[in-house]
């Protein structure tokens, strides 16, 4: 019974750290990233659509990259068939 319980923790470990934000990021620039995203209508294309999303949020590009990728191994976002990301959460649910 004991192997159960040990991959059970494990499992939840796992799972709290999917909800981690990146390195070099807070829960805050989530938020902030959000509802610049969201601002724009939901879509990071190209760089005309990161560049306010950086500017509104306070983000560098390594943050904003990074929390779009965090974005998307959650579920938070999806790839478009085109190109970029459109975010699935929040406002832009």
């Amino acid at each position: 019974m004991k192997p159960v319980s040990v991959l059970g923790g494990l499992a939840l470990l796992l799972l709290a750290a999917c909800d981690t934000p990146p390195e070099g990021t807070t829960p805050e620039n989530i938020a902030e990233y959000e509802l610049a995203v969201a601002s724009i209508g939901c879509e990071l294309v190209g760089e005309s659509d990161y560049l306010p999303v950086e500017f509104q949020a306070g983000l560098t590009r390594e943050q904003s990259t990074a929390i779009t990728s965090y974005m998307l191994s959650t579920g938070k976002a999806e790839r478009l068939s085109e190109g970029g990301v459109k975010l699935t959460t929040g406002a832009c649910a």
